[in-house]
């Protein structure tokens, strides 16, 4: 599933530097509904050999946030400062676009340069896809501290592949992702910037100052909770906009939880992507272990990356 033991380079010289060991997990959208779960996920990432702290605030409350809205962005620049060489997010849900205005992204750049790996997805895409915007600094697409290290046993546990990829991300030793993708793109080579993330929040940066305008870039996307109607449409939107005809490739992982519909018909995700394919000269590839799924992998996010498809055997590189 991912390629492991080689060493990563973002265009920031982070080559040569320590491997990451401190982590702090933070609160920067929805309220941590389940205190226990953070508390199993900081274990749980202790175990794995990181020394893992709670940031002050990810557990405070307010409405549906961690947090009113200056805790929230408070707690971002506070993290962005405190010298760890990880910042994971302890859950999604909704809050970060709400900060989006405020963010000090000359403070988050410094961070990053000085090592900092910045880490999550589902809302962290609008902060992973304003940083690159605002800085073109790299961030990681990959776990959340609750939804995957905070996992029970009657919940499936931690992932072996998510946790094996996480920390070979952070060691600086992932230099590429295998999946398997679908027959019809065998020979497929494609180079550029690697951005994406949740497909409901990406698209709801387009047109604001936080979209970054990648062209020739290798695209990923994923979602949950959305019927295969909201995703083409959603993808119809991005390609009238000029979005999929301007990217080398377009790659889809996860798209999860939704509920059929009687009036579907036979309708599927497969029709609407089908469909989608007949719109653009981009290739559309999907099976991509990314998403609100237990197995995922990890993604630098803004950084330069070649998709290599042989037979129905896909890799994206970034070494």
């Amino acid at each position: 599933m991912h390629a492991p033991h080689s060493h990563d380079h973002d265009g920031h010289d982070h080559d040569h530097e320590a491997p990451a060991r401190s982590l702090t997990i933070h609160s920067p959208s929805g309220v941590v509904a389940q205190g226990a779960a953070l508390t199993r996920a900081q274990r749980h990432l202790r175990r794995l050999g990181f020394d893992a702290h709670v940031d002050d605030s990810a557990r405070a409350r307010s409405q549906r946030f961690a947090g009113d809205d200056d805790t929230r962005l408070a707690a971002l620049h506070r993290v962005a400062r405190d010298g760890r060489d990880i910042a994971l997010a302890s859950r999604g849900g909704y809050g970060l676009t709400r900060l989006l205005d405020r963010i000090d992204y000359p403070l988050i750049a410094q961070s990053i340069d000085a090592g900092k790996r910045w880490v999550g997805y589902s809302d962290q895409t609008a902060f992973q896809l304003a940083v690159l915007a605002h800085t073109q600094r790299p961030t990681w697409a990959g776990p959340l501290a609750c939804d995957d290290f905070g996992r029970t046993p009657e919940q499936g546990g931690v992932d072996d592949i998510t946790e094996a990829c996480f920390a070979e991300a952070m060691r600086g030793e992932l230099e590429a992702i295998g999946f398997r993708t679908e027959v019809g793109f065998d020979g497929l080579q494609a180079r550029g910037t690697l951005w994406g993330g949740n497909l409901c929040v990406l698209l709801s940066l387009l047109g604001t100052p936080h979209w970054p305008r990648v062209k020739g870039g290798i695209l990923f996307l994923e979602d949950v909770n959305e019927h295969p109607y909201r995703i083409e449409r959603s993808l119809l939107q991005l390609q009238q906009a000029g979005v999929l005809d301007a990217q080398k490739a377009v790659v889809l992982g996860g798209f999860t939880d939704y509920r059929k519909s009687p009036l579907d018909r036979g309708y599927t995700l497969r029709s609407a992507v089908e469909h989608l394919r007949g719109t653009t000269r981009t290739p559309i590839l999907t099976g991509l272990p990314f998403g609100h799924v237990p197995t995922k992998v990890c993604l630098p996010v803004g950084r330069r990356a070649t998709l290599v498809v042989e037979g129905r055997d896909a890799m994206i590189g970034w070494a």
